[in-house]
């Protein structure tokens, strides 16, 4: 019985240590995978680079076109007319322009512009002012002008050839119109750009050319937004009066005409007259000296004859 008991205690103890050291162990971590992950059947193909030779360098990607930042780009609002030119059509189009079209054909301009353009290589460049520009006159300012100051002041508007958009940094000052004279205080008209911009000057108006209203090879016309006013007609140069002539005296003009050719002509023939004035008076005195002389002497030689016959008897 003793020695089953010593047994049974030994095979409890043996458990019991067993038991306590699985205990005491840490847990395992899971085992990880170390597999790599398999990579896609076929990777996408890279485009095949050409090959750089040395002389070559590679081609550098393409740049956008730049465009100039002189002219404004500015899109049409009448499009390209087909047969013949016809400005006040294209402005009726265009619309707000009826006091420049009334103006255009009571001058006669119309007339004028519609012959050449069609029956000539002749080109032209128009500014048209807006109806607003006109009714920000004073008011009567238009009807105060002459038939031929409101001529001029439509040809003031004209320039005698095309000007597209990026031309007109070009131009040269004064810009000559088809109102003539570009000299100062008569028809000049200064045309600048800045940027986008164009600027134009009379001396009166600075104004800034707005859109394109219609663009050819034959004709350009493009919106103001104010009248453009000629200084000649709007602010004429005072003219001048003739200083009055001095007054000569009588020497002065003695040796004044003298001196001009006429002056010595006159001169050289009023010495003439005198010098012949005078001859005459020495011969009249000279005949008048012999005629009382020969008066003397008919009596003394009558009495002499008679002396000598009384005499000889």
């Amino acid at each position: 019985m003793t020695k089953r008991a010593v047994f049974s205690l030994s095979i409890l103890l043996v458990f019991l240590f067993h038991v306590i050291n699985t205990l005491a162990q840490p847990t395992a971590a899971p085992v990880q995978s170390t597999a790599a992950p398999n990579p896609p059947a076929k990777a996408p193909a890279k485009p095949a680079t050409p090959p750089t030779s040395a002389a070559t360098p590679p081609a550098s990607p393409a740049k956008p076109p730049i465009q100039s930042a002189k002219a404004p780009a500015q899109s049409v609002q009448v499009p390209v007319q087909k047969g013949s030119i016809d400005v006040t059509k294209i402005l009726a189009k265009a619309r707000g322009y009826s006091v420049f079209i009334r103006l255009f054909k009571s001058t006669g301009l119309a007339a004028q512009l519609y012959a050449q353009l069609n029956n000539s290589n002749n080109g032209f460049t128009i500014f048209a002012p807006t109806d607003t520009a006109f009714s920000n006159l004073k008011p009567g300012t238009i009807n105060s002008l002459s038939d031929l100051q409101k001529t001029q002041l439509i040809q003031f508007h004209i320039l005698n050839s095309v000007i597209g958009l990026s031309n007109f940094q070009t131009l040269s000052n004064p810009v000559p119109t088809e109102a003539g004279d570009t000299s100062a205080g008569e028809f000049p008209l200064n045309v600048t750009t800045a940027g986008n911009q164009v600027n134009i000057s009379t001396g009166l108006v600075n104004t800034t050319m707005g859109g394109t209203i219609y663009l050819d090879n034959k004709l350009a016309i493009y919106r103001v937004d104010s009248v453009l006013l000629p200084l000649d007609i709007f602010s004429p140069k005072p003219k001048k009066a003739a200083a009055p002539k001095p007054a000569l005296s009588d020497s002065n003009t003695t040796t004044t005409a003298a001196e001009s050719p006429s002056g010595a002509a006159a001169a050289a023939a009023a010495t003439a007259s005198s010098t012949t004035d005078t001859d005459a008076a020495k011969a009249n005195a000279s005949g008048a000296v012999s005629l009382s002389t020969n008066k003397m002497l008919l009596p003394i030689g009558i009495a002499m004859v008679a002396f000598l016959m009384g005499k000889g008897t």
